[in-house]
């Protein structure tokens, strides 16, 4: 028998906890589910269980960011070639996908359970506005008048993401109330709402020269669902799951853009960002043409590798830095409101 090491052995552990978890809360739901029945189902101790999750609450959130990520793409989507018929497309996927699922029917009453659970729940909510927004624009570019600032539609993409969370809570707390075609063909007609939208330029940010080696660990792309080593040129930005709206300042530079979500408390709030994330993205792929996927990539930095090849040795929620690379090396950094946007423009470096 081939000895697995620790890693390997915590690895397979992990995975074996997940599996149970599913069938305990599919079964019991949320708030019946026994941290020591799924350690039975898992053949594994009490111990074993919390030595991968801190509590009930964090296994949950994990199980559903894992079905999120798993979900199987349909082999050919159907996807829109307009606003209309990709909204229509992204509520199909939606109606199919986990937040329609009843397992995760304690999903929206755990993340208001807390402060610190609703805050990041609400970055997270206005990150997936932004990239649906950049998916939207993508496919129908804003004009501004002449002399305004930019157009954008984030506003669009948050009623039609308050449509979509709506149905879903409808769905799971009192099943059958809600038609799915009517979901569908009320996103289609949200492809016509003309919402006065701009993007507001950020404050200026204090941007340093810096000459250092960089040198990223492979990640996940939740956008594109695909592991990816950001080492070509951009702008990095580092951001606390409290600061994630913050994205949109370095997006509309027009650099290639790398977000890395941080949180103080990873091993609870990690799973719900991948959770959130990944839910809207993996519809984005089944609705939205290859060219009209938002140009950002989105990790979640749970481990903090990323934030560590940027600069940034310690994380919290409120964390905001940004670096731009040039040719494998990092060339400026800026920290706190409006450094995503600022790193971009070397005519605001500061010695």
């Amino acid at each position: 028998m081939v000895r697995l090491s620790r890693a390997e052995a915590q690895e397979r552990n992990r995975a074996r906890v997940l599996d149970a978890a599913v069938t305990e809360f599919a079964e019991r739901g949320f708030r019946d589910a026994k941290i020591d029945t799924i350690a039975q189902r898992a053949e594994l101790t009490r111990g074993a269980v919390y030595s991968n999750f801190p509590g009930k609450r964090a296994l949950y959130f994990a199980v559903l960011a894992d079905l999120a990520e798993r979900a199987p793409a349909p082999a050919n989507p159907q996807r829109g070639t307009d606003q209309r018929t990709a909204l229509g497309a992204l509520a199909r996927a939606w109606v199919t996908s986990v937040a329609h699922d009843p397992l995760a029917r304690d999903l929206m009453p755990e993340v208001v359970a807390d402060e610190v659970t609703r805050r990041s729940f609400a970055q997270l909510w206005k990150l997936d506005a932004v990239l649906l927004s950049l998916a939207l624009e993508a496919l129908e570019p804003v004009a501004a008048p002449p002399g305004a600032p930019p157009a954008r539609l984030v506003r669009k993409a948050e009623v039609v993401l308050t449509a979509l969370h709506g149905a879903s809570q409808l769905a799971t707390a009192a099943p059958g109330s809600v038609e799915p075609f009517d979901v569908v063909t009320a996103c289609e007609r949200l492809a016509g709402l003309e919402l006065n939208d701009w993007w507001p330029p950020p404050p200026e940010a204090a941007v340093r020269p810096e000459d250092a080696p960089w040198a990223p660990p492979a990640v996940v792309d939740l956008v594109r669902g695909e592991e990816v080593t950001p080492d070509e040129d951009g702008v990095v930005v580092v951001l606390g799951l409290n600061r994630l709206a913050a994205v949109e300042e370095a997006v509309r530079t027009g650099a290639r853009v790398t977000l890395a979500m941080v949180t103080g408390t990873p091993d609870e709030l990690a799973p719900l960002a991948r959770l959130v994330v990944a839910q809207l993205c993996g519809g984005l792929r089944q609705a939205f043409p290859d060219r009209a996927w938002p140009p950002v990539r989105v990790v979640c930095d749970g481990t903090g590798a990323l934030a560590r090849a940027a600069g940034v040795p310690s994380v919290s929620d409120e964390t905001e830095t940004a670096v731009r690379v040039e040719r494998g090396r990092v060339v400026a950094r800026a920290e706190g409101s409006g450094a995503g946007h600022a790193v971009r423009s070397g005519n605001r470096v500061r010695t």
